[in-house]
């Protein structure tokens, strides 16, 4: 591209590239048009069909293979900043205050869901657990005009596709940001997976652990379902009554009738009623949860699990490798939490690009 001086003769001879600030950046995009991208790639169901919005939206056309190396590219980057963040306050954790002088709640939700891969495991399963943390605030609950239920106006997740000794630095640094050790109390909602129980048990061990109502309502229907073969009237009469006395806190009661089956030999869908309450007893004081106007459901990281990981990466015919599904995950999880703006956009304006 040819420069002018202000005498109109011809000052020097400037590549295009190096004009437009974008000879050495790793694609041939400003930072703010890398973002857009990314922003596209992880929003769409699919990075054809990011082709066709970019088309749509800007006029130009952008292959969905360039289109997936920008948004890897970008999720990385965000990632790698999570990490480091991640592990800097899990490493400090005795530094963090427990003042306690917020008035309410901080709810941590925690729950894992497949995603497929292209490589199999031990077993020949193609399958892997993706992590997945929501943490909010009772001060940031909304109730809704019906009277019976609250929106939250303001949430987080956090997700990991991998090891939990790895997700717990993630969930942690996202409670400390968004204000665990301030607020009066910590409670964590789960399905009580051995898994989440010890992770909370160490990041968390001064929060109240609630068995997800639901969760267990679900498990002990199929328990009915196998005493019950064919007959939902008896299974479903079974089930509401083993669920009526949990909902009024009659943990011992249920404890004691369950005993009776904790030997039998069940299929692998069936969780053994007796293990698994069990295992929760301290976690299923369902009436005095109620009369605290605490949440006894983890709905709300059933339906994250929806939108930061089935709605993008389980479409049909999908498969992932794990570093990859990881970066989408990243970025998918920070548009879901309303961070893309503050946070992504924000980081990428100064961003070394330079770093992988």
């Amino acid at each position: 591209m040819r420069l002018e001086g202000e005498d109109s003769g011809i000052k020097e001879v400037v590549p295009l590239d190096e004009y437009l600030g974008i000879d050495k950046l790793p694609f041939k995009m400003t930072r703010q048009m890398m973002t857009e991208v990314a922003f596209i790639g992880q929003n769409q169901t699919s990075f054809k069909m990011a082709e066709r919005m970019i088309q749509k939206m800007y006029g130009v056309s952008i292959t969905d293979d360039l289109i997936r190396k920008v948004t890897y590219y970008v999720g990385r980057l965000v990632f790698e900043e999570d990490r480091r963040r991640s592990q800097y306050t899990y490493t400090n954790m005795k530094d963090i205050p427990y003042d306690r002088n917020i008035p309410g709640i901080l709810y941590i939700m925690v729950d894992g869901a497949a995603y497929n891969t292209r490589i199999k495991d031990d077993t020949g399963s193609t399958w892997r657990e993706n992590k997945l943390g929501l943490v909010f605030s009772s001060n940031n609950l909304k109730l809704r005009k019906d009277g019976k239920k609250n929106d939250i106006i303001k949430k987080e997740y956090v997700s990991y596709a991998g090891r939990v000794d790895e997700f717990k630095k993630f969930l942690f640094e996202c409670a400390v940001r968004n204000g665990y050790g301030r607020y009066t109390h910590t409670i964590v909602v789960s399905d009580g997976a051995t898994w989440i129980r010890n992770m909370s048990l160490e990041l968390f061990p001064d929060a109240i652990q609630i068995l997800d109502f639901f969760h267990l309502k679900e498990n002990m229907y199929d328990f009915g379902k196998y005493l019950y073969p064919n007959n939902e009237k008896e299974y479903t009469k079974w089930a509401e009554t083993i669920m009526d006395k949990l909902h009024d806190s009659l943990t011992l009661d249920v404890l004691d009738y369950l005993k009776q089956y904790n030997n039998l030999e069940l299929p692998k869908s069936v969780a053994n009623p007796y293990t698994y309450l069990y295992n929760n007893k301290d976690k299923v004081d369902y009436k005095f949860y109620r009369d605290n106007g605490w949440f006894i459901g983890s709905g709300q990281i059933e339906s994250g699990n929806k939108s930061v990981l089935q709605k993008r990466c389980k479409q049909t015919g999908q498969s992932w490798d794990t570093i990859n599904i990881q970066h989408i995950l990243t970025l998918k999880a920070k548009e879901e939490s309303n961070l893309w703006v503050p946070y992504v956009e924000d980081f990428m304006k100064t961003a070394d690009l330079h770093a992988f």
